[in-house]
């Protein structure tokens, strides 16, 4: 099994230029997976084995997200060893996946974006570097990933773009607003340390995602927001906030860097709600 796991993921990194996380979430789930076989070749592998490793995962309380993520894992690794002609069929192919709940993201109020932006003290260096980040991430939608790896050459501040690669490393050019642009220049000014990363942590390093949630933390509590609120949020409240003003659904797709207009329309039930409250509160006979 390792072998042919091993096999799979160089393809996925040659071949398919996946990203380090995605190739490392298909290492950890096919490598469960065989945990679960001990050891049974691969080519042993049917229909109700998987439907058994799927009632393992169940037995372990796994969401439904989680199960059908590890099932979309082994359909890929199947499919490989199909066309790579280890195996002749697919055991995955009858396998339906998990019905999942659709939850709409969490976002915030424009008020409450403010607030949590504007938290930091700019008068020191880890202050304007986290109202630099905020600003950043709130006024391109970018994924966290993309914001801790950007580089100075990334951002254009005459033409007021920033370029970023996000999944697959597809690499996409966002406008950035000039509040952002102006929070990374008063940044860069003070920090004093020669790197080709923008945000450094206090060893002069690359700040890492782990680092940055730490920092969102902090605010989150210095704002006084009551809602959970992840990086994440961020970005889900930079789309609400596009299509509550009137964007289109296309150009929110190109901005988060969507392959499917179908995960961007998650978005459209949002502002949908906002409609209603809006209709509700105005309308005489609503």
């Amino acid at each position: 099994m390792e072998r042919h796991i091993e096999k799979f993921l160089r393809y996925l990194e040659i071949e398919k230029n996946a990203s380090s996380h995605t190739i490392g979430n298909y290492k950890a789930d096919l490598r469960e997976f065989g945990v679960f076989l001990k050891d049974a070749p691969v080519e042993s592998v049917d229909y109700l084995t998987i439907r058994r490793f799927l009632a393992h995962l169940k037995e372990r309380n796994l969401t439904a997200r989680s199960t059908a993520r590890k099932l979309s894992s082994l359909r890929s690794f199947f499919r490989f060893l199909v066309k790579d002609g280890y195996l002749k069929v697919n055991p995955t192919d009858a396998v339906s996946s998990p019905k999942q709940e659709k939850t709409l993201p969490k976002f915030l109020t424009e008020g409450e974006a403010v607030s949590l932006i504007e938290a930091p003290d700019e008068t020191t260096v880890l202050g304007s570097r986290d109202r630099a980040m905020l600003e950043t991430l709130y006024s391109t939608g970018m994924r966290i990933s993309e914001l801790v790896g950007l580089k100075e050459d990334d951002v254009d501040f005459i033409g007021g773009t920033v370029k970023v690669y996000g999944k697959g490393k597809k690499e996409r050019l966002l406008p950035i607003g000039d509040r952002a642009l102006k929070a990374i220049r008063n940044y860069l000014k003070k920090r004093h340390t020669a790197s080709r990363f923008i945000f450094l942590n206090k060893n002069k390093k690359a700040l890492g995602a782990r680092g940055f949630r730490k920092v969102l933390n902090k605010y989150v509590l210095k704002a006084s927001l009551k809602e959970h609120i992840s990086p994440h949020t961020l970005r889900h409240s930079f789309a609400t906030h596009l299509l509550n003003r009137g964007a289109d659904l296309r150009s929110v797709q190109e901005l988060l860097g969507h392959a499917n207009l179908s995960t961007t329309q998650i978005y459209t039930h949002l502002t949908t709600e906002k409609l209603k409250s809006v209709y509700e509160k105005a309308h005489p006979r609503a």
